[in-house]
């Protein structure tokens, strides 16, 4: 997604003949949405490196769409929450009009049956004319039409103009791994990267695994790189990202101010080395989803999409069953303003016309002598990054196959607000034993949902699906 043509783009609330909304207008409705990108990276993929079409695809996702599907309670929840969300914006509040008449729920002990035939039909279009027919046929036209109704600033060449972008992945190493992830504009690979450059000067082995020692090092390592996530961090297209985030000597500096018994104060941002020279090049060619996979081939692949919140800006154009993405509360509305995640950014990370905001998505692979070990990632936010690096550390530290990787307790910093989130499962001991290392708690019920694959204990793949998610990792 990116912020094409959104220079008129602010936060603020919205008034409705209801009264007043404050919900903030970079979460909800038409001026949240950014153009979709998806359709166009997954044709790319599917045409460069995919044995089917892309329309094989796209039929199977018709048949889903219009034969329906039941529900889950996760689902169910969410749903709920995003109903609960536009309720407030009053009956009169059209463009959510779709989103409340697909999403409807049936009455408590109904069975449902969610089917898309508008989405089914779409989805078939697209089949025949390609990522074309989207952004420059059809589905382009009805939604600039309706944007255009609605007070949204996007227009046809917005949609027409979008590009995917191909990024050379960044690669580091840690304890004598490689590790692959993904550029910025995603702050995944560079802050994944980052932590675990902190981490290699302890020994967490030795520290013991979940013990308040290790939890309490990896908590510090995680607020020195959201502290640098949120100065030196938005689209290298746009500003100048330091490649000096991931300079082993620079983290072996931020390690050095980490106290084993202590949490120490973290004012702001670091200053890696040669910020102003070494950096990522432009490359002209909260609702996520990750998958990991592995084929016969020998291909190992890691895929993160998102709409960003549930059900993206809860605005789905008339006709077509598509979703509109809240890309935009991605990018800082002005440094210091947190987004809906509590995430803070500077000028790296503000709206500009053709930009792309910020993410945390990490898919990752981690190799062993030049041979693939791990791939994981994550949706959940910003705990996407520290999911990812807790997966990566029980792999590599503790040997943990990964179904035992994922099943681990979680924990998740990112600097600003300054509070450890612990998954309640951890008991009181742990919030206590961080507590007296000077850190604030709050309680979650759980964190994130990691999908991985990797290797167990005898070397055979193993497919992970997160536990605290409805699914199943499948092996054939």
């Amino acid at each position: 997604m990116d912020g094409r043509r959104r220079r008129g783009w602010r936060r603020g609330t919205c008034t409705c003949a209801t009264g007043r909304w404050t919900g903030r207008l970079s979460q909800h409705g038409v001026l949240a949405a950014g153009v979709p990108g998806e359709l166009a990276a997954l044709a790319h993929v599917a045409a460069r490196h995919g044995r089917l079409p892309l329309s094989w695809s796209l039929e199977r996702a018709a048949r889903v769409a219009e034969k329906g599907f039941v529900p889950g309670r996760s689902y169910r929840g969410r749903v709920a929450g995003a109903l609960d969300e536009v309720s407030f914006a009053g009956p009169a509040a059209p463009e959510f009009e779709e989103f409340r008449r697909i999403w409807r729920l049936p009455s408590a002990g109904k069975r449902w049956v969610l089917r898309q035939p508008e989405l089914a039909m779409t989805y078939r279009r697209l089949a025949e004319g390609g990522a074309a027919e989207f952004y420059r046929g059809e589905v382009a036209r009805r939604a600039v039409e309706f944007m255009r109704a609605r007070g949204g600033l996007m227009r046809e060449p917005d949609w027409a103009g979008y590009e995917p972008r191909l990024r050379e992945p960044v690669r580091s190493t840690y304890r004598g791994h490689e590790v692959v992830g993904f550029p910025p504009p995603s702050s995944g690979g560079v802050h994944v990267a980052e932590i675990l450059n902190i981490l290699e000067a302890f020994d967490l082995k030795a520290m013991g695994e979940d013990t308040p020692e290790m939890v309490h090092v990896v908590v510090e390592a995680m607020r020195r790189a959201f502290a640098d996530r949120a100065r030196w961090l938005g689209d290298p297209d746009h500003v100048r990202v330091p490649r000096g985030l991931m300079d082993r000597g620079y983290a072996a500096g931020l390690a050095g101010g980490i106290d084993p018994a202590r949490a120490t104060p973290v004012d702001g941002a670091g200053q890696p080395p040669r910020a102003e020279e070494d950096v990522f090049e432009a490359e002209r060619w909260r609702h996520t989803t990750h998958f990991a996979a592995v084929d016969e081939a020998g291909n190992w692949v890691g895929c993160t999409a998102t709409v960003n919140t549930s059900f993206g800006s809860k605005v789905v154009v008339p006709g077509t069953g598509i979703v509109l993405n809240n890309e935009m509360d991605d990018f800082a509305a002005a440094p210091g303003v947190p987004n809906f995640f509590g995430l803070v950014g500077a000028e790296a990370n503000a709206v500009a016309g053709g930009k792309r905001p910020l993410s945390s998505m990490s898919p990752t692979v981690v190799l062993k002598d030049g041979r693939p070990l791990l791939v994981v990632g994550a949706a959940g936010g910003p705990t996407i990054i520290s999911q990812a690096v807790l997966a990566i550390v029980r792999a590599v530290d503790f040997g943990r196959p990964p179904g035992e990787a994922l099943r681990g307790r979680r924990f998740h910093h990112q600097w600003r607000p300054d509070e450890v989130l612990l998954e309640r499962s951890w008991g009181e001991g742990m919030a206590r034993a961080l507590r007296d290392r000077g850190h604030r708690v709050r309680w979650v019920d759980e964190l994130g949902a990691t999908q991985a694959v990797g290797l167990g204990r005898l070397g055979r793949l193993e497919a992970a699906s997160d536990p605290r998610v409805e699914g199943m990792g499948a092996t054939r």
